[in-house]
């Protein structure tokens, strides 16, 4: 509502007109849509949609999320060391700054890559 400065009711009816639309897939896939295959032979409108999530989405979305936590063009790296530091329990130590930003990427990068190849 904010961000499009959409009144309550038409931000109500763009999710419902979404939530209709992104769940047919779950409602045709082993019925109407049975015949589709396409990761090829045996697979099914829901295997795709669960190679989506688990290797495009959920990968890509935590290198985003980091790449903003740890780079000057995001949050920066500082920030998020006091945010994560702030209050009781186990903090973070500075020491971790070269594997959060120059390692972990990789390995997202690997895991994304792994992720499409199979």
């Amino acid at each position: 509502m904010d961000f499009f400065h959409w009144s309550r009711k038409k931000s109500c009816l763009v999710n419902l007109v979404a939530l209709i639309v992104l769940s047919l897939p779950c409602v045709f896939g082993y019925n109407l849509w049975s015949s589709i295959q396409p990761l090829g032979e045996g697979s099914t409108i829901l295997d795709l949609e669960d190679f989506m999530v688990s290797n495009v989405i959920l990968p890509v979305g935590s290198l985003v999320y980091l790449l903003f936590c740890v780079t000057r063009y995001g949050w920066g790296f500082d920030h998020y060391l006091k945010e994560a530091n702030t209050g009781e329990g186990l903090k973070i130590p500075r020491g971790v700054r070269f594997y959060v930003t120059f390692i972990l990427p990789v390995l997202l990068l690997v895991l994304i890559v792994k992720g499409w190849i199979r």
